[in-house]
């Protein structure tokens, strides 16, 4: 019986083999799927960058494990081979571990997925195994070839990342191409200056705003179009500058995005204590909406959209920073009554805001923010610096997710622990949704895309 279930193993004999990642294409919109195998030693991890082959490096120098590349069959269905001689593998790899990424996209759109293994000499097939839990992940570990008694096993795996590409990089010990790090995570030759923090300034909080007294006849006047609502700028703790549009005041276009990404509404505030549901009274289309947190105590605060039930449904934001003044996202489908839940644990009161995402910062430039925050990205592929300053114990979780229209996301870039890296950007329009309770920092980086495994076309 050579079909298996998740975590099923078979025995080998030894001999060259073939293995093909395989699903069923749809067409040109359905999501591409890029294979690699990563040689990994006994301590679970891979000694270098050249342990890794994938499309931009498909080929180990020294174990027999190839990428031979795609081929295509009737009814759709496409097939990336690798080639493993395990009679050549070095002493010093434990295991080879096939794995997959999906770009632009998650593995549960991914139509007829399987991973297949065939005898290199004769085709007789050794292991097969489909794929059919997967959901939220853009990459997934397949299955692993590992030596086991003095021979080699096969196991079926189908253990998925929906942080992307790089979780899986940081759980097998290697950081994306064009990231040179110290072990502290910061760059070599990058080391930070010393930084004498401003005085603190207060963070405003919400006032009434007067209505604006015309100066010209109305024949004569053109409507008022409102400037752009200044940035709210304020250090917090030592953790970076917190920035954020003031409340209470006429939100302007900030960014380039098309009218499809997000549309056009005047911005509503509600304020509120504890768990409250939210009826915005907002009759939308199809479309990306920004919700502004803020709250003053330090205990968690999740913002959900409803399903017609008033059920949870999407998740917008959720944080537990103290004093928060943070920017979420959500994908209306457009036809759905919209509604919200605002849970401020423990009576907590809070305010919140909906604006369109014309308003949104845009990242075409050095960026930095505290906490969560969305920011609205129209150009091309490039080169992303990331750091990740942490919460005020230096600690923290530091993600970039990437939003298309339709609601799609994938992982841009993803760190444990406080420090530098880099990553890359597909072209715009997206929204580029930072996950953090601490201090942080974007940059574009010359180069272009750097992202590991990422198709150089």
């Amino acid at each position: 019986m050579t079909q298996i279930i998740k975590g099923g193993n078979l025995p080998l004999s030894g001999e060259p083999m073939r293995v093909a990642v395989v699903r069923r294409s749809g067409g040109p919109e359905e999501p591409q799927i890029d294979a690699a195998a990563l040689l990994v030693a006994a301590d679970g991890k891979v000694r270098g960058r050249e342990d890794l082959v994938f499309y931009n490096q498909p080929e180990h120098a020294g174990s027999g494990v190839r990428l031979t590349g795609s081929a295509h069959g009737e009814d759709g269905v496409v097939a990336d081979w690798l080639e493993i001689d395990p009679g050549r593998v070095e002493p010093d790899v434990e295991r080879i571990v096939v794995a997959a990424s999906c770009d632009g996209a998650t593995f549960g759109e991914v139509t007829g997925l399987y991973l297949r293994v065939v005898s290199a000499a004769t085709g007789e097939q050794l292991a097969l195994y489909a794929v059919e839990d997967a959901t939220t992940e853009t990459a997934l570990l397949l299955g692993e070839v590992y030596r086991r008694g003095g021979g080699w096993k096969f196991r079926a795996l189908g253990q998925g990342y929906a942080s992307g590409l790089p979780r899986l990089a940081a759980d097998f010990g290697f950081s994306v191409p064009g990231d040179d790090t110290t072990d502290d995570g910061i760059p070599v030759g990058h080391l930070p200056e010393p930084v004498v923090a401003p005085e603190p300034v207060p963070v405003p909080v919400p006032v009434p705003v007067a209505e604006p007294v015309a100066v010209a006849s109305p024949e004569t006047a053109p409507a008022p179009v409102p400037a752009p609502a200044p940035l709210v700028v304020a250090k917090t703790d030592g953790l970076g500058h917190l920035v954020m549009p003031p409340f209470g005041v006429p939100l302007a276009r900030c960014n380039d995005l098309p009218s499809e990404v997000g549309p056009e509404f005047t911005p509503l505030e509600f304020s509120g204590r504890g768990k409250e549901d939210i009826d915005p009274g907002l009759s939308l289309p199809k479309g990306f909406v920004v919700v502004d947190v803020l709250k003053e105590d330090d205990r968690l605060i999740e913002v959900v959209t409803l399903t017609v039930r008033r059920r949870p449904w999407r998740q917008a934001l959720i944080s537990a920073i103290p004093q928060l003044r943070g920017v979420g996202v959500f994908h209306h489908d457009g036809h759905t009554p919209l509604r919200l839940r605002v849970d401020g644990w423990g009576q907590g009161s809070w305010t919140i805001r909906l604006r369109p995402v014309s308003t949104l910062r845009s990242f075409d430039g050095p960026v930095e923010g505290v906490g969560p925050d969305v920011l609205a990205y129209t150009g091309g592929e490039t080169g992303v610096r990331y750091r990740c300053l942490g919460d005020e114990k230096k600690e923290g979780f530091f993600g970039v997710n990437v939003l298309r229209r339709g609601g799609q996301q994938q992982s841009a870039f993803c760190r444990l622990d406080r420090g530098r890296g880099s990553g890359a950007l597909p072209a715009g329009p997206r929204l580029l949704v930072v996950d953090t309770k601490g201090g942080w920092s974007m940059e574009p980086r010359q180069g272009g895309i750097g992202g590991f495994w990422t198709r150089r076309r």
